[in-house]
């Protein structure tokens, strides 16, 4: 005769017992199925979206998120491809009895399912955040020794993105943890796009591109242009780093890393910073610009309920975002620096290029284009620019004006701290 289990007659410490011994099973059953795969698909572009971090920090509730998805549609980030709404740290409170994640109810009185439901009411997308640690970075449970339940759980809510940082993580190989993670994440069933946060210390575009769909190359950006700020220190206050500006970051971003990024695998040089505090027009133009460049994540940090007519212009402009999102899916090539001005180009589809002139100074820079200076060849997409023997359209990507074509020598200024972005195409196309 089989074993009949009354569950509601037994008593709470019964219960409890038979609920965790239920959790163990499903999770040992699960670990068994695990094929060490990431869910493919989600990454086919660089992500686009928006995180809460740069400019809330901790000061997160679901009123706030809630009015930032109606923003993102209402000024048309949606459209544009910003999708993602994440969470970053700060949201969770703690464990209940049986290990599973906690949020806030203070700041999440209605759930996290509540607020995946009504962000995917939206057309958007759900993020959320945790660390491979014991702690976040903000001293939040992190998920060392619960990857199975927080993935479950996050499964459970409807999340479509998880962010995984690298604080408290004394003694635990990188390796190992997210990839730990990206297994508990395929387990769990739902496809999530999984962002690894471990600042480029044990170079995971060398190992990651099968375990994560992007991650990051370096410390954490600042909303500043040209500066090198705070100190990062490890939990024996040791200095480990330092978060920079967007040049700093910009110049971590070598050109022996274009290798490892592409489609559904991807460098990422930090959340955007446009339109917030200290960046202004120019800075954030070339900031955006670059990021494209580099065919980036696009995750915006500012808040999108204020923006500035400015910022708009900057963040929806689509013919630069389809710099970033061409499905050649190349990284950007540094090809020149010179007094003060870097050149950079990157390979799109039909043959086209994505021009960009990066002024670094202050000062408004007056430069006369040469075309056969420009000559080369890319190793990764293994194009030639062949200037000496093709003729390309130049379209000017923030005028948006036709400027002519390569034939010629061309007279251009630079403005201080900004770019010149062009659109390369064959004048017979």
């Amino acid at each position: 005769m089989p074993l009949v289990l009354n569950f509601n007659k037994m008593n709470e410490k019964n219960r409890y017992w038979i609920k965790k011994l239920i959790c163990i099973v499903v999770c040992l059953c699960t670990l068994s199925l695990v094929n060490g795969q990431k869910f493919e698909g989600l990454a086919d572009t660089p992500p686009m979206g928006w995180s809460s971090w740069n400019n809330f920090q901790c000061d997160i509730n679901e009123k706030v998120i809630m009015e930032i998805a109606d923003a993102m549609v209402e000024t048309g980030l949606r459209d544009a491809g910003y999708v993602y709404v994440n969470l970053d740290d700060c949201w969770q409170v703690g464990r209940d009895s049986l290990g599973f994640i906690i949020a806030d109810p203070e700041k999440f009185p209605s759930g996290m399912k509540a607020l995946s439901d009504y962000i995917h009411s939206k057309g958007l997308k759900m993020g959320i955040y945790s660390d491979a640690g014991k702690i976040t970075c903000d001293g939040h449970p992190g998920s060392l020794g619960h990857e199975y339940q927080d993935a479950f759980q996050y499964a459970r809510w409807g999340i479509d993105y998880l962010k995984l940082d690298w604080c408290a993580t004394q003694n635990v190989n990188p390796v190992g943890a997210y990839n730990l993670m990206r297994d508990a994440l395929y387990a769990a069933g739902r496809p999530i796009l999984f962002s690894i946060c471990e600042w480029g210390l044990s170079k995971p575009w060398t190992w990651a591109q099968n375990t994560a769909h992007m991650w990051r190359t370096h410390w954490d950006i600042l909303d500043c242009f040209d500066c090198q700020g705070s100190f990062v220190t490890d939990d024996n206050g040791i200095v480990s780093g330092v978060n920079n500006g967007v040049l700093s970051v910009l110049d971590h971003q070598v050109n022996s890393l274009r290798q490892y990024s592409g489609p559904g695998h991807w460098n990422d040089p930090d959340m955007l910073m446009v339109g917030v505090n200290r960046l202004n027009v120019n800075q954030s133009r070339a900031h955006f610009s670059m990021w494209c460049m580099l065919a980036a994540p696009l995750i915006l940090g500012n808040d999108v309920r204020n923006m500035t007519p400015e910022t708009k212009n900057i963040l929806l402009n689509k013919e630069v975002i389809a710099i970033d999102q061409d499905k050649t899916g190349i990284q950007g090539l540094k090809f020149l620096a010179e007094d003060g001005l870097e050149f950079w180009f990157k390979p799109l589809t039909n043959n086209d290029w994505a021009f960009c002139i990066l002024n670094r100074t202050k000062t408004d820079k007056e430069y006369i284009l040469n075309w056969q200076k420009f000559n080369l060849y890319d190793e990764v997409s293994k194009r030639f620019t062949d200037f000496d023997s093709k003729v390309y359209n130049m379209y000017n990507l923030w005028s948006k004006k036709n400027e002519g074509n390569t034939q010629k020598n061309k007279k251009i200024v630079i403005p201080g701290e900004d770019v010149v972005l062009y659109r390369l195409n064959l004048k017979n196309n």
